[in-house]
């Protein structure tokens, strides 16, 4: 092959395929780590296979969700911590999945930067890779986009694909019904919404990120980048067991908005506001903008990442059971015959 006149090559323009390509071989015993029955195919084809059959499925339904992380991205690359945003990113797809009654089969990623650092990106890509193993999740593909002028120096962004299965008649949510009581599972902080706001509050209160944290033992920045707490295979020991009838992963939109998205038209839901201590972070988060307690409750999770819906007659059965698996339950409530939501009690 003859070179061109000018000599030039896709890596002056910005774009190193060698260093995608070490990536790749970097990155394949992570992703190795996260293999489960139904996988067949390593990374690096133009495709990823999975086979249902293999997974134990009979008639299944297939389930999709995607996500990303936020802004809270900006704390990551500001702090230069960016070794469980992964997490994250892969907690805001499946927690997602398993509220339609689905198990978390196999997980893509896409991380875009403007010019890939190969360690950055591993360290990215590992953490993805310990959300999936801890979900029972195949990492099993994703797309690495370096794209020169699109990004500033040193900033990135992710975007998570996963896709479930239950077998044919397993979708959640399906029986509720008024009197069904309503389990939270606490979250581990703020998880992955509102962070807009969140480091608006950082900002005005005159905070840097590597402060001591005023509602935590680490820094602000390290206290803030908890990841998103995984519920999978706590969630899915519950529905197994029988006696759920929904699930309602409590992102942005809080309990307000969350929760109302997996009861019938007609059904509604009393919570009582003081089942649960108020974590720090959101406490000082209200005390520090002045933030009205109804919209902390349609902001953050307020402490509660997950809401059991579940007959009354097996509440307490699976209270124990999800404990037993590791989660802190809260009796929040029940299921009423008003739509919409009411809190009793106080939050703040």
């Amino acid at each position: 092959m003859t070179a061109g006149k000018n000599g030039m090559t896709y890596a002056e323009a910005g774009v190193d395929i060698d260093a995608g390509n070490a990536l790749v071989d970097r990155i394949k015993p992570a992703a190795k780590r996260t293999n489960r029955s139904g996988v067949m195919s390593g990374l690096g084809g133009f495709g990823a296979l999975f086979d249902l059959k293999a997974a134990g499925y009979d008639d299944p339904i297939l389930v999709g969700a995607t996500d990303g992380v936020g802004t809270k991205l900006r704390i990551a690359i500001d702090t230069g911590n960016v070794d469980e945003v992964g997490i994250d990113l892969v907690a805001m797809c499946v927690n997602d999945l398993v509220c339609q009654g689905a198990e978390p089969l196999f997980f893509l990623d896409y991380f875009a930067t403007g010019k890939l650092e190969t360690e950055t990106a591993a360290r990215i890509i590992e953490g993805i890779a310990t959300g999936c193993e801890k979900s029972g999740c195949a990492l099993i593909g994703g797309e690495t986009a370096e794209m020169p002028g699109m990004y500033p120096e040193g900033d990135f962004d992710l975007a998570g694909f996963s896709v479930g299965a239950m077998e044919r008649g397993n979708a959640l949510p399906a029986g509720v019904e008024e009197g069904d009581v309503l389990l939270g599972l606490a979250s581990d902080g703020v998880h992955s919404n509102g962070y807009s706001l969140v480091r608006r509050l950082v900002e005005v209160s005159g905070l840097d990120w590597d402060s001591q944290s005023p509602f935590g033992e680490g820094t602000v920045g390290q206290d803030l980048l908890t990841p998103t707490r995984l519920y999978v295979k706590s969630v899915l020991s519950a529905v197994r067991a029988g006696g759920v009838h929904a699930l309602a992963h409590i992102t942005g939109g809080g309990l307000t908005e969350n929760l109302p998205r997996v009861l019938p038209d007609n059904l509604g839901a009393s919570i009582d506001l003081s089942s649960w201590e108020l974590p720090a972070v959101f406490r000082w988060m209200a005390e520090t903008g002045g933030i009205v307690e109804a919209e902390m409750l349609k902001t953050f999770n307020c402490g509660i990442g997950m809401i059991v819906v579940c007959a009354a007659d097996q509440a307490d059965e699976l209270a124990a059971l999800l404990s037993e698996q590791g989660e802190t339950v809260s009796r929040l409530g029940v299921v009423t015959g008003t739509p919409g939501v009411e809190y009793t009690g106080a939050l703040l």
